[in-house]
């Protein structure tokens, strides 16, 4: 059954008139899991195709949304959700929550390398969060390369780690997995550096990057579209949203929720 009208506008007032972005997070968890997913997936159906074509408030709850969707969601709740947009064939919420086979993670090896921290030793887990949590810029270079998603974990929350730090993380080649999905359920997602180095990064989790493709402007879909190191289903989404994405979405800022103005902030 679609969605009102009424219904999309009082989930939009409700949602965008919440102050910051992790409030608008906590506040859809908390509503798809109280409310039905017959009456709410057709919903989030027609706010994501008001926001493919463009329509600015739209596009703003679209960002809550894909965070959600990327790093913060529980399987049982997507699961539910996919199980209506499936049945009812709604095209634009699945391109979001898209269903990805755990064979499509990248593989990680089982004895990754610890980075030289400088003491003349291996540093034990609990030092090297402990290092990660409280540590000043002098030790930055070895936690970034730190393999063991505890540590990025703990980095991510210091108050000295900086985007362009993130972004270091996000774009690491070959991909760590478990460090993106730590990212995923950060504050850094919501920056549109950290989420391009995550959709650019071929070994980026699909469950990651997938949600994150809408927000693209018509030109960073075309990006991705054309980047043939990419996997085929993130290229094939880009491409179903080119067309629908109105090049107005390219103009300074569009697509940058951290940019003065922006529909996304």
């Amino acid at each position: 059954m679609p969605a009102s009208v009424d219904d999309a506008e009082r989930f939009l007032r409700c949602l965008l008139g919440l102050p910051d972005q992790e409030l608008r997070i906590e506040w859809l968890r908390e509503h798809v899991q109280h409310e039905p997913p017959h009456l709410l997936a057709p919903l989030l159906d027609a706010l994501i195709g008001s926001s493919e074509v463009g329509e600015p408030r739209a596009r703003e709850a679209l960002v809550t949304i894909a965070l959600w969707a990327a790093g913060m969601a529980s399987t049982s709740d997507l699961e539910r959700l996919r199980q209506v947009a499936l049945e009812q064939r709604l095209l634009s919420l699945q391109r979001v929550i898209r269903r990805v086979p755990t064979a499509s993670l990248p593989p990680e090896g089982s004895e990754p390398r610890i980075p030289d921290y400088g003491t003349g030793r291996e540093l034990t887990l609990g030092e090297r969060r402990n290092l990660a949590r409280r540590s000043g810029r002098q030790r930055f270079d070895a936690l970034i390369k730190d393999p063991h998603p505890m540590v990025i974990r703990e980095l991510l929350t210091n108050p000295k780690t900086t985007e362009d730090d993130v972004v270091r993380v996000a774009a690491a080649r070959p991909a760590r997995a478990t460090s993106i999905l730590a990212i995923a359920s950060t504050r850094w997602l919501a920056r549109r550096r950290v989420r391009m180095s995550v959709l650019q990064n071929p070994g980026s989790p699909l469950s990651v990057a997938l949600p994150l493709v809408g927000l693209c402007t018509r030109s960073e879909l075309l990006e991705l579209m054309r980047s043939t190191d990419l996997p085929p289903l993130l290229r094939i989404t880009a491409g179903e949203l080119v067309d629908r994405r109105p090049p107005s979405t390219d103009a300074p800022g569009a697509g940058d929720p951290n940019a003065p103005g922006s529909v996304l902030q």
